[in-house]
């Protein structure tokens, strides 16, 4: 295997002029008019009720390949064969708090199972917000879709849409639940924040359209698009994974902002929108997320903004829908809103029998469950899968972890490099080798951070360069930090990035105690900001501070060269830092010469 690598492209203008059409060429049709027709009708007479119900279900998996004996064989075996679920969507298992990503090889060999299992062929989705490597190592590592926003360069979107398309399909994926439409306009949101590419809602609607271009170019990776989370989830200080949120802003407000990107995405013939486990009250007047609001599904999105493609929910065992309704109701109420595909519900069997019941008893029409069967059995034909429905296990490696896609990238994440405040012009060190490097990773269970030490450490061993852990007893950060002033200078490398159920975006642990010391000894501190871009909010008065707005390995590298001198730094911020950087601000600094 491989190693995984790098991101996409290139990257030209500044974010806030980053609006440029990439293309001229008529909208496409909406999408009734691509629905092929036949074989969807063919596999909807043929269905039971019972089956019309579990076609409506995707159910998560986890990209292992487990032995045709295992218990967990047998479940996944029994959800595809016996209840018969419309399609399976690829999540990360978390151990010790640490993301385990999926293999490319045993994700696809077991996809090739379930789908010869499979009497409908299986549709196959993944959150490939920054490529497949979201979810599988040994695929192109992508920047965070902000780190887009400040390169601003609608090309390299369209190819960061291209590339994931390629991946995707070459391993079993078909449904691509990206690109990310919020608006993040609040520097508060736990779960958005680098997952958007901007607060301007003209900026993200052009990055949207580009990565639905990008995503479409090449006939033989058909793949669904998605826009998510509508009504939009940006402006927001609630993750929807732990409680319902609300956005409280008038329908004016939501038409010039929220629903901005949402439209260009429509008029650019996305395929599909997922909902927002979110109260939006300017359009639903009853506390309910929007993914059970007819007003919003119905009303909103498919009468006044004219969408007739797929609707699918979010996550339906996130307790912002969990703690509402249980999970049949809550199945039940999303189909009577509009939805037409379940993703992950809490309780697969549970949701197709109290569709099935909805259904016998009235409360459901048959004819509006067929709506949404068909609408997902196009979907299947509208990517191949009645002609083609297994994966070429040998033809994978022609189409993952290109070269020419970690060059593009690693461009792209260059291009990111934003540098927000320097002091004194304390960037690039001037004397590396007599400073102090100190990365403030996930945790001791992470690999976060390694690859960044060891090019520090290539680069300066002679400097000071520690891994740390948010954990460590304060005795010993206070050891740390009493040390640093033997230092020249101190530079301080954060990972921040949203995460479900962690409910904030700030440092974590003990580090903030720590970051506080350093910046009382009065040595000139250099933070680099890996991810969330908001941290200067807490650190005002750190003397340098360089955002890259992602985590990812070619954002890492490119913070380390720019550090050292090696590249121009030359991005914009796609965000408002509050009371001290408006959005469109960056300082140029050159590379040595």
């Amino acid at each position: 295997m491989r190693k995984s690598l790098a991101l996409l492209l290139a990257l030209s203008a500044t974010c806030p002029a980053a609006v440029d059409s990439i293309s001229k060429s008529a909208a496409p049709k909406p999408a009734a008019a691509r629905r092929p027709a036949g074989q969807a009708q063919r596999w909807l007479k043929s269905m039971t009720l019972r089956e019309k119900a579990a076609q409506l279900l995707m159910v998560q998996f986890y990209g292992e390949s487990p032995n045709v004996r295992s218990k967990a064989y047998r479940e996944y075996a029994a959800l595809v064969r016996d209840v018969r679920v419309g399609g399976l969507i690829v999540l990360n298992r978390v151990q010790n708090g640490v993301v385990k990503k999926a293999d490319p090889y045993q994700m696809a060999a077991f996809l090739n199972r379930m789908q010869k299992l499979a009497r409908t062929p299986l549709i196959v989705g993944g959150d490939f917000e920054r490529g497949a490597s979201m979810r599988l190592h040994s695929t192109t590592q992508f920047p965070h879709l902000m780190a887009y926003g400040a390169a601003g360069d609608l090309a390299a979107t369209a190819a960061l849409g291209a590339a994931t398309a390629r991946e995707a399909r070459a391993l079993g994926v078909h449904w691509l639940f990206a690109p990310d439409a919020d608006v993040n306009n609040n520097p508060a949101n736990p779960i958005i924040n680098i997952r958007s590419f901007s607060e301007n809602p003209q900026v993200v609607a052009e990055h949207v359209k580009a990565f639905i271009e990008g995503a479409r170019r090449d006939p033989k990776n058909a793949v669904l698009t998605t826009v998510k989370h509508f009504p939009g989830h940006g402006d927001t200080d609630t993750d929807s994974h732990i409680g319902l949120g609300v956005v409280n802003a008038s329908r004016e407000r939501m038409d010039a902002v929220e629903l901005v990107p949402f439209k260009a995405a429509i008029q650019a013939g996305v395929d599909s929108v997922m909902t927002a486990h979110l109260h939006v009250p300017a359009y639903e007047p009853e506390t309910i997320p929007a993914t059970v609001s007819k007003n919003i599904l119905t009303g909103l999105l498919r009468q006044e903004l004219g969408f007739d493609g797929l609707i699918t929910t979010d996550a339906m065992d996130m307790q912002g829908l969990t703690k509402l309704f249980p999970a049949g109701e809550a199945a039940v109420r999303a189909v009577e809103a509009g939805a037409d595909l379940l993703l992950i519900p809490a309780y697969a069997r549970e949701s197709v029998k109290a569709i099935v019941d909805a259904v016998e008893s009235g409360r459901l029409s048959r004819q509006r469950l067929d709506e949404s069967v068909l609408r997902i059995l196009n979907a299947k034909i509208k990517v191949g899968l009645h002609k083609k429905k297994l994966v070429d296990l040998e033809a994978i490696s022609d189409s993952i972890e290109l070269p020419e896609d970690d060059e593009q990238a690693t461009l792209v994440a260059r291009k990111a490099l934003t540098l927000v405040k320097n002091d004194g012009g304390l960037l690039p060190l001037a004397e590396p080798g007599a400073g102090c490097f100190y990365i403030l990773a996930a945790g001791r269970f992470s690999t976060q951070g390694r690859e960044l030490a060891d090019a520090i450490r290539s680069r300066a061993p002679r400097a000071r360069t520690l891994l740390l852990d948010p954990q460590l007893p304060p005795a010993e950060f206070e050891q740390i930090s009493t040390a640093a002033a033997t230092c020249r200078s101190v530079t301080v490398a954060a990972y921040v990035t949203a995460s479900a159920y962690r409910g904030n975006v700030a440092l974590a642990g003990n580090y903030p105690g720590f970051l506080e010391a350093l910046l009382a000894s009065g040595k000139p501190v250099a933070f680099v900001a890996l991810g969330n871009p908001y941290l200067l909010r807490a650190y005002p008065d750190v003397t340098a501070y360089l955002a890259t707005f992602s985590v990812a390995l070619p954002s890492e590298m490119a913070a380390v060269e720019a550090l050292f001198g090696e590249v121009d730094v030359s991005g914009k911020l796609p965000v408002t830092i509050p009371g001290l950087a408006e959005f469109g601000f960056g300082m140029k600094m050159e590379k040595r010469k």
